[in-house]
C-alpha cells in the first residue's frame, strides 16, 4: 500500500477538532459512510475516529479543481 492511499489523504477525512475547539493529533473522522449510532436513543451518532496513517478499501483522493 501506497503511503499516499493513508486516511489523512482521502477525500473522506477531516480533522478531528475535540470539544475544546483544539485539533486532536494524528487523528480525523472518516466521512465515507454515515455516523454510527449509539446505545442510548437520545444519543447523537458519531462519525468513526481513525488515525492518519490509518487505511482502508475505500480510499479516494481529493478532488482538485483544474485552472483554465
Amino acid at each position: 500500500m501506497s503511503d499516499k492511499n493513508v486516511c489523512r489523504e482521502c477525500a473522506f477525512y477531516e480533522d478531528h477538532v475535540a470539544n475544546d475547539g483544539s485539533v486532536t493529533q494524528n487523528a480525523g473522522l472518516c466521512r465515507f459512510n454515515p455516523p454510527v449510532s449509539q446505545p442510548e436513543s437520545n444519543s447523537r451518532g458519531l462519525w468513526p475516529v481513525v488515525a492518519a496513517e490509518d487505511w482502508c478499501g475505500h480510499f479516494h483522493a481529493p478532488v482538485t479543481s483544474k485552472a483554465a
